[in-house]
């Protein structure tokens, strides 16, 4: 019995794991998408607001 538990155990490890990398997966493109759109404000201020100044 005590191998049956230890099976368990790793399979639960492994599942964790897969969840962890695609939480780190999903937060990435998360904060890229947040970059794009932080330098795109930027873009626009450059090119179109500041030049009326």
């Amino acid at each position: 019995m005590a191998d049956k538990n230890v099976d368990v155990e790793k399979r639960h490890e492994d599942v964790e794991k897969r969840h962890d990398s695609s939480r780190v997966a999903s937060t990435f493109i998360k904060y890229a998408a947040y970059l794009i759109i932080f330098f795109g404000i930027l873009w626009f201020l450059i090119n179109y607001i500041l030049p009326q100044f």
